[in-house]
């Protein structure tokens, strides 16, 4: 007699079986990986090649445009001299909880509308608007709100990336195709069951770009307000600021180098592993 199939057993199976997908791409995709990692090596060595033979031509003063290697000694120095790891450190932690906040707040937001048209209608159409207000138009609110402080910084962040998470949450819901909750149904699959089997796997594809665009606005989020924000002492873009006041362009390109470093290297360690990890977990590898 053949067993009655439920939607645990079904699940259980999916996660068992092996991917024929993930096997036949598998290699295909660590050469594909190894030579784009070498085309972006040359072409970064490419860039590093044309700016150290333009600043040595002098083209521009070198007040103007130091060479890669005044912009390294300033590196090195704020490492040595204890004023880079703490700044770098103080911003990490701030667009962190800005992020993890806005992360929550859009998730849940964007599921309740995609969910109930009325708010969809009313409070949607302001979401949309919102997301298109530059993040440092919420500036001068955070000040009149917080006044120059750590609050305010906070409010810049997460206003500036959590209505990128909500759109992104709402067009994953709704674009989930009806019969995909319909064949669950017949299957048995209820509540937390409906959700974990089939709502949440098949929107992760539009939440992880969206968690890939709000963390990139909380990140520019972030540098707008610390490079306005005179009050705090710490912080990348306060470095960046002070180069600015300086005249040190070492300073501020060294600065905007460390800035790109932090938001590639978030790209790659992060979401890079969890869009491969998703694309293997649900067969898309040779989408």
């Amino acid at each position: 007699m053949t067993p009655p199939v439920t939607t645990s057993s079904f699940a259980a199976n999916a996660r068992e079986a092996p991917s024929p997908a993930g096997r036949a791409f598998a290699r295909p995709r660590l050469l594909k990986g190894g030579a784009a990692g070498v085309r972006q090596a040359l072409f970064y060595a490419a860039l590093l090649a044309l700016w150290w033979a333009v600043a040595a031509r002098e083209v521009w003063p070198p007040y103007l445009l130091p060479s890669p290697a005044d912009v390294g000694t300033f590196l090195r120095d704020a490492a040595r001299d204890g004023t880079l790891l703490p700044a770098v450190l103080t911003s990490a932690a701030r667009v962190l909880a800005g992020y993890a906040i806005a992360l929550a707040a859009g998730t849940a937001l964007g599921l309740v509308l995609a969910r109930v048209r009325v708010l969809d209608e009313t409070v949607g159409s302001a979401v949309v608007g919102l997301q298109s207000l530059p993040s440092i138009c919420w500036f001068p609110l955070a000040l009149l709100w917080f006044g120059l402080n750590e609050n305010a910084v906070l409010f810049v962040v997460v206003m500036g990336s959590v209505f990128a998470v909500t759109l992104a949450v709402r067009a994953g819901v709704r674009s989930l195709p009806p019969l995909w909750t319909r064949a669950a149904r017949v299957f048995g699959a209820r509540g937390p069951q409906l959700w974990r089997h089939v709502l949440l796997p098949g929107i992760l594809p539009a939440y992880l770009g969206g968690m890939r665009q709000g963390w990139a606005f909380a990140w520019r989020s972030l540098m707008a307000a610390e490079l306005l924000s005179q009050s705090l002492r710490t912080g990348v873009g306060h470095l960046l600021s002070t180069g600015r006041d300086l005249n040190d362009m070492a300073m501020v390109l060294g600065m905007i180098g460390v800035v790109l470093a932090i938001g590639l290297t978030v790209d790659r360690a992060l979401f890079a592993p969890l869009e491969g990890w998703i694309a293997h977990r649900w067969g898309t590898e040779g989408a």
